[in-house]
């Protein structure tokens, strides 16, 4: 496992952008993938979006698509989520995950069960 710290939550207006960061406490040689979930207010966790490690593969959930882009630097063991094009239905608490004993299939890559650390979370809110 590793300990993992989210930051650059916030408010902004609808339209607007964020970009949140998830840093790792040290490096890990082994991560497989890092990535995002959230969670608004009375919905259950929804998967944003996974890069995988070795070869930088991107996965992103539909309602994000062409919105959101996740980006990885290897070196430091950090991902980040730029989100732009904000809206009002993204609000949530953001969480990164984070791969690193665990190596799940492609398939599984959507699932909180694949990850075997979870940062503490980060607040998004968006105003319309």
């Amino acid at each position: 496992q590793a300990h993992l710290v989210e930051s650059g939550g916030g408010l902004v207006q609808a339209g607007g952008s964020l970009r949140l960061s998830c840093a790792t406490s040290g490096r890990n040689s082994r991560t497989y993938a890092m990535g995002w979930f959230r969670q608004a207010p009375g919905k259950e966790q929804e998967f944003v979006g996974v890069i995988r490690w070795s070869g930088g593969h991107t996965y992103y959930a539909d309602s994000v698509k062409g919105r959101f882009t996740i980006s990885r630097d290897n070196a430091e063991n950090t991902v980040a989520l730029q989100m732009d094009s904000l809206k009002p239905e993204d609000t949530a608490v953001y969480y990164c995950v984070a791969a690193v004993s665990s190596r799940p299939i492609i398939s599984n890559l959507r699932r909180p069960s694949a990850y075997d650390s979870w940062g503490q979370g980060t607040v998004v809110t968006v105003s319309s």
